[in-house]
């Protein structure tokens, strides 16, 4: 029943990826495209965060820190060099360096933590991170920020739009694999109890140090892809606006699931999309943060674990409801 259960489920994710790839080419709308390929970029970073928060247990606050990185890095590159495909694609290995080198560190200083004792200095780390980028202007510009050029195969919308998809499929494919795995199984271990799992012998803290290593790899390639949306990076890319969104889109659609991630990318962003198109029609809408908690606010109400994780609660608790079949010739073998 599980493996027929998943094999409908890889069909609708093979359905869906087929509906967005030729959307671009039966709806040809410039806003539509672009705000899709936002929702891709959050979807890659709240399956990061999914990673920590869903998978491991771990709530942190410097999240952002991984995505700024991925931001400026593929910024400066593309503002101090020639705008080519070379350059690009050494900004991304750059990228997956910095992020894999920084989140080591922060683990290993970090992880021996627990709870909000661990999500407060995380924070502080990415605080630092955002005073740096403020201060080092001859590198950043501060809180101006700089615009840069991109290679030619980012300029046009559409070619962006999939680029965004395909990186976010990637990203989930990886993922959904890494999870399956037996050290993503020893992961969710560790987030069932962590006390127990140290007992059966294995280094709790290394394992945390790999998941924070794959989550801050991929928030750095969800930067990289921010800012080339933007053409611009600013300090923003380091704010807690950052991870706040991250944690909300992964409590909204489901921990721990990773589609969650996505489906919560997608409410948040269309969300604030439509929010703000109603201010033109009426001036209560230019609050729209006050309406946009009101969703939240009724999304925790009415799914408190999440879209998707209501969604298998519910089917679970419906087959528990469904009465096993009788068979007669069972019952008639135990008459005679």
């Amino acid at each position: 029943m599980t493996r027929i259960f998943t094999d409908r489920m890889n069909i609708i994710y093979l359905l869906v990826a087929a509906f967005l790839a030729v959307f671009p080419f039966i709806y040809d709308s410039r806003s539509m495209l672009i705000l899709f390929s936002q929702v891709f970029i959050f979807a890659v970073l709240a399956m990061s965060y999914d990673i920590l928060l869903g998978y491991t247990g771990i709530v942190s606050f410097g999240h952002a820190m991984f995505f700024g990185i991925g931001a400026y890095t593929v910024g400066i590159f593309m503002k101090r060099f020639e705008p080519e495909t070379s350059y690009f694609l050494l900004a991304v290995l750059v990228t997956i360096f910095l992020t894999a080198v920084v989140s080591y560190f922060v683990g290993l200083l970090t992880l021996r933590l627990k709870s909000h004792y661990y999500a407060m200095l995380t924070m502080a780390f990415a605080g630092l991170f955002l005073v740096l980028a403020e201060k080092w202007r001859t590198v950043t510009y501060g809180n101006d920020g700089f615009t840069f050029r991109v290679p030619d195969f980012l300029k046009d919308r559409t070619d962006f739009y999939l680029l965004c998809l395909g990186s976010m499929v990637i990203v989930f494919m990886l993922l959904k694999r890494f999870t399956n795995s037996p050290l993503g199984k020893v992961l969710q271990a560790i987030r069932e109890n962590e006390q127990r799992t140290e007992s059966l012998g294995y280094s709790v803290l290394q394992y945390k140090v790999i998941a924070s290593i794959v989550s801050g790899v991929i928030a750095g390639i969800a930067g990289i892809l921010y800012a080339v949306s933007l053409r611009f990076v600013n300090t923003s890319v380091f704010t807690m606006d950052i991870t706040l969104d991250a944690l909300l889109m992964t409590i909204i659609g489901g921990v721990g699931t990773l589609v969650g991630a996505i489906i919560g990318a997608g409410i948040i962003e269309f969300s604030h999309h439509w929010l703000t198109e109603l201010a033109k029609v009426h001036w209560i809408f230019e609050r729209w943060i006050i309406f946009f908690g009101i969703i939240y606010i009724l999304a925790v109400m009415f799914f408190p674990m999440g879209i998707v994780g209501s969604i298998k609660k519910w089917k679970f608790s419906r087959k528990k409801k469904i009465p096993a079949p009788v068979h007669f010739d069972t019952i008639n073998q135990g008459k005679s």
